[in-house]
């Protein structure tokens, strides 16, 4: 019995090599890059040492997690990843479904071609590159913003310096870098609705509007839930990057997320265990907000991830 399953599977594997080999190379990048150095998560419970290697290092246990909920600091790098994941979410999510809506009712095609193609060009466009073109247009002698404000007879704002402005700059510059880029599935999800369903609600009276609250939305409900929960548990990973590049000590107030400090006390300070712990944290808690996630939608609109 055991050699007929084997050979059964060795010859799925035979006509299915080709879709295999496809499948090949994005496996090996999970493989190298994203299971196997889940093995270091072990350095989190050491204290580690260069010389000692990380299995030669002494076991600690929790000490690194007890350590990081007893720093004062915890709460407000806490608080500050979070804020900025959910205005993120909040601001971030909905726009690429409302552009879409938006094409979604564009006649022209060139028109709509046009708004499509320069509402994709930011996403192809560095983070670094990103950052620095935010660094000129907010510069406080001639950045546009702030020339524009003293036409109007105001004051200069020296925004990146000053911390009750840096998550606003931060979620608007994701948000235009993103949105086109995010409308695709939203649109690709749109021409899978069935043309006489718009037939149907234009014969009972139904205008653009309600067509698309009563066919349009309730057609892109799956592609919006699971995105969404995707999104939901990708809160805690804000762009490191982004912010790296952003923020300077005047506005760590706002702008020091864990990422950020992870960076500052595992790399730069050499202390790789502690590092490890609060990644974990962050891990952990981004696990749980899609485990919740998935739960409640599947229980409310019997769309969910599994």
């Amino acid at each position: 019995m055991t050699e007929i399953r084997h050979l059964a599977v060795v010859r799925r594997v035979i006509r299915d090599k080709y879709l295999l080999l496809l499948v090949a190379p994005t496996l090996l990048y999970l493989l190298l890059f994203k299971y196997i150095p889940m093995f270091g998560i072990v350095v989190a419970f050491k204290r580690y040492n260069l010389s000692k290697g990380v299995w030669g290092s002494d076991w600690v246990g929790l000490r690194y997690f007890q350590q990081f909920f007893s720093n004062p600091d915890a709460y407000e790098i806490i608080r500050n990843t979070f804020l900025l994941g959910g205005y993120k979410l909040l601001f971030g999510f909905p726009a690429p479904i409302i552009l879409a809506l938006l094409l979604n009712e564009v006649r022209k095609k060139a028109f709509k071609r046009f708004v499509q193609t320069v509402s994709y060009l930011p996403h192809f466009i560095s983070t670094v590159v990103v950052s620095g073109m935010v660094v000129m247009f907010l510069s406080p002698t001639s950045g546009p913003v702030n020339q524009l404000l003293q036409a109007f007879g105001l004051k200069p704002i020296n925004f990146l310096m000053q911390a009750e402005w840096f998550r606003t700059i931060y979620v608007a510059s994701d948000v235009w870098q993103g949105i086109g880029w995010g409308s695709i599935i939203y649109l690709a999800a749109l021409t899978t609705i069935d043309p006489q369903l718009y037939e149907a609600a234009e014969i009972d009276g139904a205008n653009r509007w309600k067509q698309t609250w009563h066919v349009t939305l309730p057609g892109l409900v799956p592609a919006i839930v699971i995105l969404l929960i995707l999104n939901v548990g990708s809160i805690l990973e804000i762009g490191f990057e982004k912010v790296f590049l952003l923020y300077n000590p005047t506005t760590y107030e706002t702008a020091d997320i864990i990422s950020t400090y992870v960076y500052r006390m595992g790399i730069i300070g050499g202390n790789f265990s502690y590092g490890t712990a609060v990644d974990i944290c962050m891990g952990l808690v981004s696990l749980v907000f899609v485990l919740v996630a998935n739960s409640i939608s599947r229980r409310l609109t019997e769309n969910s991830l599994w």
